[in-house]
């Protein structure tokens, strides 16, 4: 009971996270720079793609989760779906057209996610469409559940089709368990690894995806071997085929490897690294927000960080066997935990992605992440670690009218300044040679009578005569 507990423990908590926590000096942190992303890193994510399969044997070592409803079907919308306003947004889109893929710990059938495909299964042998975890069907339903008369819980984009591939399980392990984690590893328990994660993301781009959603965080120290050189070639083999991935930023966990919050703003700050996070701007990264605004403490701070959402309080789908309802916790050893972290930010996000696709189809996958990010509620100075450009708002995704390029892009680059242009006018040359004359004339008026004042000047200095005399000659 106690491993199952923990189990269901670490299900709960959302973002499924690797290796095991180090702290790192500062002066290491603050050397760490962007990372590097090199397309020659693919090939051995590419060569796995074609043929998902585990790396090697798995078993299932620990009892599948069971999700469970607490206070009854939701007869209005869960907050994290009311704050989104999403019947203004469905106006203009409900996601058709848009297929989501899913990469997770697998999606279960559920009559309120009729498109569902199969994408396969890097765990085991199944084709994508089991989930042991109770996580991977969670993340579809806030995506793509459709509408039911019998709650008020709806995902974000109902029309969207869902491809699942499953990549990680935390109830499955090797058949020869390696106590070490191996660097790359998703979780201290459980298998998947950024290698399997990479191929999956190749896979999903592969069989026509639009938007790929990604849960599944791999934290690792900075200056440490993060070992996803593949993973980075992945997300820019997507970014560069249109595909837009929204990844969750990570959730702090006492005791793992995404124990050490980055405080200080900055690469200069980072002391752990999310990935694929930290593959930011190939990937869009996504907080979580408390339903108050207020960041949730459970989010793990960067400068890779691009937008929030809710995470606290999540409502969506069964995801047992012949689940037909909502689940809203997750029963453990130390009793109901609520379902939160930014697992369940992210697809949020990726929901709105998909309605902006279905929308406006002619956007890369560039402009439909410059729509989410530009239309969100920035915190005070514009953006910041902790949630990057703010809570997303789908209607102004959907309907502000943006320039090509952000307010203020390029205002410190010099140019140069035309002379400005005028109307032309009429000819200007009879004004001119008028103007030339006249001038001419009053030049030679001044002269004259100039030379009639010194005349006259020179006639008053003359001496006075005596008037004649009687008799003189």
């Amino acid at each position: 009971m106690t491993a199952r507990g923990s189990h269901l423990r670490r299900v709960a908590a959302a973002c499924l996270v690797a290796g095991s926590a180090v702290v790192v000096p500062q002066s290491v942190a603050a050397a760490l720079p962007p990372p590097v992303v090199d397309l020659a890193a693919l090939g051995p994510a590419r060569d796995l793609s074609g043929q998902p399969r585990p790396l090697e044997p798995t078993e299932q070592r620990t009892v599948c989760a069971e999700p469970v409803l607490t206070g009854g079907s939701p007869q209005e919308p869960p907050f994290a779906q009311r704050v989104l306003d999403l019947p203004a947004a469905w106006q203009f889109s409900r996601g058709a057209g848009q297929k989501v893929a899913v990469i997770d710990t697998g999606v279960n059938p559920h009559p309120r996610l009729p498109a569902l495909q199969p994408g396969g299964d890097f765990v085991s042998d199944s084709d994508g469409t089991v989930d042991c975890d109770g996580h991977g069907t969670l993340v579809a339903g806030i995506i793509a559940a459709r509408p039911d008369p019998g709650d008020a819980f709806t995902g974000v984009a109902p029309e969207a089709e869902i491809l699942t591939i499953r990549q990680l399980s935390l109830a499955f392990e090797p058949v020869e368990r390696n106590r070490t984690p191996n660097p790359g590893s998703i979780a201290d328990a459980g298998y998947g690894n950024v290698l399997t994660l990479a191929a999956a993301v190749v896979r999903a781009v592969d069989l026509g995806a639009t938007v790929i959603n990604i849960s599944e965080v791999a934290c690792t120290p900075a200056g440490g071997d993060q070992a996803d050189a593949a993973l980075g070639a992945a997300v820019r083999y997507a970014y560069e085929r249109n595909v837009v991935v929204v990844v969750a930023a990570g959730n702090l966990q006492s005791g793992g490897s995404c124990a050490q919050q980055n405080e200080r703003s900055g690469w200069g700050g980072v002391q752990t690294v999310a990935s694929p996070a930290w593959f930011q701007p190939y990937v869009l990264p996504v907080a979580s927000v408390d339903p108050d605004g207020a960041p949730s403490a459970l989010t793990l701070y960067g400068p890779w960080v691009g937008v929030a959402a809710i995470g606290r309080d999540i409502v969506s789908l069964d995801s047992k066997p012949g689940g037909a309802g909502l689940v809203n916790g997750v029963q453990t050893a130390e009793g109901i935990h609520s379902v939160e972290g930014t697992s369940f930010a992210a697809p949020y996000v990726a929901g709105l992605a998909a309605l902006i696709r279905s929308r406006y189809p002619e956007l890369t996958a560039q402009q439909v992440i410059d729509r989410i990010t530009r239309t969100a509620h920035a915190p005070g100075p514009g953006r910041d670690d902790r949630i990057g450009h703010g809570l997303i708002d789908p209607l102004a995704a959907l309907t502000a009218p943006l320039p090509d390029r952000p307010i203020g892009d390029g205002a410190m680059t010099p140019r140069a300044i035309a002379e400005p242009a005028y109307a032309a006018g009429p000819d200007p040359r009879p004004r001119r040679i008028a103007l030339a004359g006249s001038i001419a004339a009053m030049t030679v008026l001044g002269i004259g009578l100039a030379l009639a004042r010194a005349f006259r000047h020179d006639r008053d200095e003359l001496p006075e005569l005596d008037p004649p005399q009687d008799g003189d000659a």
